[in-house]
């Protein structure tokens, strides 16, 4: 799991996290921290996508009362 990690986020706060002096427990809550943030702004992301998409079907959609 520490490898998707370092994937997604880059070897370079991986490293800071191990770098810093703190206990196992610790380490791990500040990688599920930056875990749950990146869940989070998936689902910002997501929710503006679809909010858009619906948007875009709302009131693009040509009506027929403009039909000529």
């Amino acid at each position: 799991m520490n490898s998707d990690f370092e994937s997604k986020f880059g070897s370079v706060i991986y490293d800071k996290i191990n770098s810093v002096h703190m206990s196992a427990t610790e380490r791990q809550a500040a990688i599920n921290a930056m875990r749950d943030a990146d869940a989070i702004v998936d689902a910002i992301l997501w929710i503006s996508r679809k909010v858009e998409q619906l948007g875009v079907l709302l009131f693009l959609k040509p009506s027929a009362s403009l039909k000529h």
